[in-house]
């Protein structure tokens, strides 16, 4: 078994399509067959041999339904070397990516039941199709796994797969023999949680190392952006290719620990799986949003709050502010993006006591005792910005959002001064109407009236 994740999917997927194909066919779905010859070419014996192929092929839209397929159809995606499956088992290879998976499901389950007409998920059988299949897409390549102890981050489960060959293990269940100072620290109560990286490498393929890197500083940046918390790797990972010896590597610096922890329940697991998903696919390398990540993920890695608070200025100003620090825009376009109408003046007045805090951190004299929750409070602003970019809940031109929603707040206001003005002025009118006519009936009632009966001419 090279390929833990492929067995397990591909697995699941056969057991739930022999119930729907032996549904079918109780049902009285015919299964077609072929008759071909066995035996001496003088005297042969014909015998009836089932199109399994062919049904499946047929109920592909039904199949497509199970809820085994997409995560099936999924880890076959995500491997290369299909072509020279398809090849072998005489199919065409299609130039989708996507069409040439389905294609190679259709054939795989078609190599699990051949020969069969009932649709018996057999051991023996599943064995020899998942080995040629692991045969033909893993020829002249290597496993190689990477082990990285994680810390400020605990799971439920023993596992979180994360996809595309990454997963979060818990060191008491990680398979294989693995270095006892990956899994546990000295004087530790519990085993360390390891990121697990696994891929088929091919010679000539990007070294293990670099590619560990990088996969797991995206994984970093994800967990930074999901949730705060001081989120690190150890200072060692490990890797191995080919079944051989564990060999440690050095990741460098990717952050510093404190003693808080994110414990990551199970109903928690799918949301962070699609959450690392979307952001390994929609993090971009270069612009506005790339530089002020990169700053953010600088400011999570100090050791000292008050040393990150350049870092997150810098890049909410890199989002927020082009005109420049002198402008004094920063606090009010942060307020309009993170706080409702009514708590954006009370925001706008910490982000900006938060600022004025940059230049005595600078030249060391005393600072606001308070620096560190400032901080902490600004780096959730950046943090909940560049999350909601990610995700698509907020355009990339957050200044253009901001000023927006200022002017919208700005009209509303005026609307409802003229509103006011109007109202006054009508009740002032209303009011001096009422006394207009309380003055003429007065003065209609003591004034004297020319040839009223009684009146006596002068």
């Amino acid at each position: 078994m090279r390929n833990r994740q492929l067995h397990a999917a591909l697995s699941a997927f056969a057991e739930e399509a022999a119930w729907q194909l032996q549904s079918d066919t109780s049902e009285g779905a015919d299964l077609p067959f072929e008759v071909v010859a066995a035996g001496r070419r003088d005297s042969p014996l014909y015998c009836y041999r089932p199109l399994t192929g062919d049904f499946i092929a047929e109920r592909v839209s039904l199949l497509g339904q199970l809820p085994s397929y997409g995560p099936a159809l999924g880890t076959i995606s995500a491997i290369g070397g299909l072509e020279a499956y398809l090849d072998a088992h005489g199919e065409s290879v299609p130039r989708d990516p996507r069409e040439r998976a389905e294609s190679t499901l259709r054939t795989f389950l078609a190599r699990v039941f051949e020969d069969s007409s009932d649709f018996v998920l057999e051991d023996g059988r599943l064995r020899r199709a998942l080995h040629e299949l692991e045969a033909a897409i893993y020829d002249g390549r290597s496993e190689t796994a990477v082990i990285a102890p994680i810390l400020g981050l605990e799971i439920a489960s023993a596992e979180v797969p994360l996809g595309d060959g990454l997963a979060l293990v818990r060191g008491d269940a990680f398979p294989e023999d693995a270095p006892a100072e990956a899994v546990w620290a000295p004087g530790a109560p519990s085993p360390h949680l390891l990121a697990v990286l696994r891929w088929e490498s091919a010679p000539g393929d990007v070294a293990p190392v670099a590619h560990a890197r990088v996969r797991l500083r995206r994984l970093l940046t994800a967990l930074r952006l999901y949730e705060a918390g001081s989120f690190t790797f150890g200072p060692l990972a490990w890797t191995r290719s080919g079944g051989g010896a564990w060999q440690p590597f050095a990741l460098g610096t990717l952050g510093h620990r404190t003693d808080a922890t994110l414990c990551l329940a199970p109903e928690q697991e799918d949301e962070l799986r699609a959450f690392c998903s979307l952001v390994a696919r929609r993090t971009p390398r270069s612009g506005e949003i790339a530089w002020a990540l990169r700053r953010f993920e600088m400011g999570c890695e100090r050791s000292v709050p008050a040393e990150a608070l350049s870092d997150f200025l810098l890049a909410l100003r890199g989002l927020l502010e082009p005109e420049g620090p002198a402008s004094g825009r920063l606090a009010g376009r942060v307020a309009a993006l993170c706080a409702t109408e009514e708590e954006r003046p009370d925001l706008a007045e910490r982000v900006a006591r938060t600022a004025a805090l940059e230049r005595p951190v600078i030249t060391g004299v005393a600072v606001d005792p308070a620096i560190d929750g400032l901080v902490a409070e600004l780096a959730g602003y950046l943090r909940a910005l560049l999350r909601d970019v990610l995700c698509g809940h907020l355009d990339a031109d957050l200044r253009g959002v901001a000023d927006e929603i200022l002017a919208a707040a700005v009209r509303d206001a005026m609307r409802r001064a003229d509103a006011a003005a109007e109202a006054e002025a009508e009740a002032r009118a209303q009011l001096r109407a009422r006394a207009e006519a309380e003055t003429e009936r007065t003065n209609g009632n003591g004034a004297y009236e020319p040839g009223a009966v009684g009146s006596v001419e002068p």
